[in-house]
């Protein structure tokens, strides 16, 4: 019991109700350890421990009396800026968005609230999630714990810094163009995309349709526990339409007669660097050696950047839309550049990304989903690079955040349910990230499957000792 941060969120369901722990004691290390790490990482934007520590001592009256509210009653859990809690700003990483509290909880935030958990605090995130990197001229750089000198992806990037120092055990972020993979994946963390329309949000998300809300965990037990939880339907979200379901169900059955196709590179012309093919390749085996009918086939999809891109820049204009020019300059220019770019936009060019062109490239991967339960790929063509730039600093990607993330935005396009699972570490000791895809609606069986290979290949853990006060 000597480091808390090890602890899943069932150990300590399992300590609470032993009373060999109590949510307070686990709060106040959770605060201690935001105060210990934050100058080094930079993974919170705004914590209230009174407010925190009131949770705990709520919860561990519930537990003496044993009448605890779920399985994640006490649990430690962090918000992404961009999700409301009640009573806390929702600055989204801007230093021109007001700081007046939210007046009401996001439908996630309270769906955990009314399970017990403990909210530690808001997480950073590039500005108003606009890139998959992890700095903003709110709170600067956000640093990833397996090297500091590298991002941690974003935009969900305190979440996966906090979660994986230890810092609370499920971590609520968004994902719009791969925002929870991409961090999980620079990270070696599980971070879950689940079909759109199975996690409500209030506010929506500028990003429309392709905005989705999930965890970062540290283990496949955890995101299955969180999704039971926020994966409701709520009256202010008319797209989350989906009903609850058992996330628990069948996650231990393993992958044995699946179909899964293995794809290097989802057939786009990306340069893949050699640690993170290798890696993904062995993963495929150890799918097939688990008793998976593994096959390498690309999906059959051209790049659909141009369609994400005009979504993205639309949403990006209707975010900026009441925000005067001279508080621009206050802003990430990348950010000001996409918002005029999508103000640019003529309505039939918009219309025909968000219906046809997407709707076509859902078409594509439903009939192939005929012929495979999975699709699985890496997550990112590379391991995380330098923090503070946009694209990696060796040029190969060029000058646009989305040439090296050309895996993640097609499945916010089409909807489909996506993890990212590490696969391993590179020769430089950087995670790698696996993502497994399913058809549309077919969650368990990608978190089967994760769980089946976490199960096979254990997920390497942080061994610097940072995580440890």
């Amino acid at each position: 019991m000597s480091d808390l941060s090890k602890l899943t969120a069932s150990a300590l369901a399992e300590a609470y109700r032993n009373r060999r722990l109590s949510p307070v004691e686990v709060a106040q290390a959770g605060l201690a350890a935001i105060e210990h790490h934050q100058q080094a990482f930079n993974a919170f934007c705004h914590v209230e421990p009174d407010v925190t520590l009131a949770m705990a001592s709520a919860s561990a009256a519930r537990w003496r009396d044993g009448t605890p509210l779920s399985a994640l009653d006490g649990v430690p859990v962090t918000i992404k800026d961009n999700i409301d809690v009640a009573g806390w700003p929702s600055r989204k990483g801007s230093a021109v968005v007001s700081a007046v509290p939210a007046a009401l909880d996001a439908p996630g935030t309270a769906r955990l609230r009314d399970a017990g958990a403990v909210i530690l605090g808001k997480t950073t995130m590039p500005e108003f999630g606009w890139k998959g990197t992890s700095d903003s001229p709110l709170t600067g750089i956000t640093r990833n714990p397996w090297n500091p000198a590298c991002t941690t992806g974003g935009s969900s990037a305190g979440a996966a810094a906090a979660a994986i120092l230890g810092i609370g055990r499920i971590h609520i972020g968004t994902d719009g163009a791969g925002s929870v993979r991409i961090p999980g994946a620079f990270t070696g963390l599980v971070g879950l995309k689940s079909t759109f329309g199975r996690v409500a949000a209030a506010p929506i998300s500028v990003m429309g349709v392709l905005a989705h809300l999930g965890p970062l965990t540290q283990t496949v037990e955890e995101t299955a526990q969180a999704m039971a939880v926020i994966a409701r339907p709520d009256p202010r979200d008319m797209m989350a339409t989906l009903p609850p379901m058992e996330w628990g169900h069948g996650l231990e059955d393993g992958v044995r007669g699946l179909r899964i196709a293995y794809s290097p590179a989802l057939g786009q012309r990306v340069e893949v660097d050699p640690d993170v093919a290798r890696q993904v390749a062995a993963a495929a085996r150890t799918f097939e050696s688990l008793g998976a009918h593994v096959e390498q086939v690309d999906p059959g999809f051209t790049d659909p950047v141009e369609v994400l891109l005009t979504l993205w820049n639309a949403g990006a204009a209707l975010a900026l839309a009441g925000i005067p020019p001279a508080d621009r300059t206050r802003m990430d220019p990348g950010l000001v550049a996409s918002a005029e770019a999508g103000a640019r936009l003529d309505a039939a060019t918009y219309v025909e990304a968000l219906l046809y062109k997407r709707n076509a490239l859902a078409e594509t991967m439903a009939r192939f989903h005929q012929r495979f339960d999975l699709l699985i790929s890496p997550t990112m063509p590379l391991p995380a690079f330098e923090a503070g730039r946009l694209t990696p600093g060796h040029g190969r990607y060029g000058d646009v955040w989305t040439n090296w993330s050309p895996f993640t935005y097609p499945f916010n396009l089409t909807q489909q349910p996506a993890i990212s699972v590490p696969a391993g570490l590179t020769s430089g000791g950087m995670p790698v990230g696996l993502q497994i895809v399913g058809a549309f609606g077919d969650d368990l069986t990608v978190l089967r499957a994760a769980r089946a290979f976490e199960a096979a290949s254990p997920f390497p853990q942080l061994r610097t000792g940072l995580h440890n006060l």
